[in-house]
């Protein structure tokens, strides 16, 4: 699939999209990152990966990108996205998932994250951003009631400051590498496995919090249920 394929060679990709469009390069990693974390239709889009590969290319040496304009252009997104999303939930809510299979509005990503909430409170912006999917819908459930808006706003800009800073400063040292430069789809895959390592361990505890109260005696298990 392309999409696959532009995400495991992120790195020949971004260094097409340099070569070609020069400066306007940040318009477009704005636009990628934007849409990732603003529109709920585009969750799957590269987040952390383009992050990291885009450090790499402001590593002197390995490509021509500016490591402040870096941060810059993706911080930006990521705050403009997120309160795009926000007012989306706050204007729109539970009525884009009114459908049970709506092919772009899925159910299941919408109670994970309000799962997220509802165990993490606030601290759900911050720690979403380094979870894929919930990092996208964690605005939009928030914009839903979850959180008022000058919480989340707080919320909003420490966690992008972190995961931008996070992300792209591991692409700019450990881009460096031979090892890593020969071997990117497999730094690519490995980022990858690293951020949904919360995601995993949260649905292993919920899954067995489901089997403890399924065994649990009925007298029990009603006094468990929230």
């Amino acid at each position: 699939m392309p999409l696959i394929d532009f995400i495991l060679h992120i790195d020949q990709h971004l260094k097409e999209i340099i070569a070609n469009y020069g400066t306007q390069t940040y318009l477009i990693l704005f636009a990628i990152v934007f849409a990732e974390t603003g529109l709920v239709v585009t969750p799957f889009l590269p987040g952390d990966s383009l992050l990291f590969a885009a450090g790499i290319f402001a590593h002197p040496g390995q490509g021509p990108l500016s490591l402040p304009m870096l941060y810059l252009t993706f911080v930006g997104a990521a705050l403009l996205g997120d309160n795009v999303n926000y007012q989306i939930g706050k204007r729109l809510g539970r009525r884009l998932f009114e459908r049970e299979n709506s092919k772009f509005f899925k159910r299941d990503h919408l109670a994970k994250t309000e799962h997220y909430f509802h165990r993490y409170g606030g601290l759900t912006i911050i720690i979403a951003r380094f979870v894929p999917i919930v990092r996208t819908f964690a605005p939009f459930v928030a914009g839903m009631g979850a959180m008022s808006y000058l919480r989340f706003l707080l919320f909003c800009v420490i966690g992008a400051v972190l995961w931008v800073g996070v992300c792209v400063t591991a692409g700019y040292f450990f881009g460096a590498i031979p090892f890593v430069r020969e071997n990117f789809s497999v730094a690519v895959l490995a980022v990858i496995g690293i951020s949904v390592v919360p995601a995993v361990i949260e649905a292993v505890r919920h899954r067995a919090k489901a089997k403890k109260r399924m065994r649990a005696p009925e007298g029990e298990r009603h006094s468990a249920a929230p």
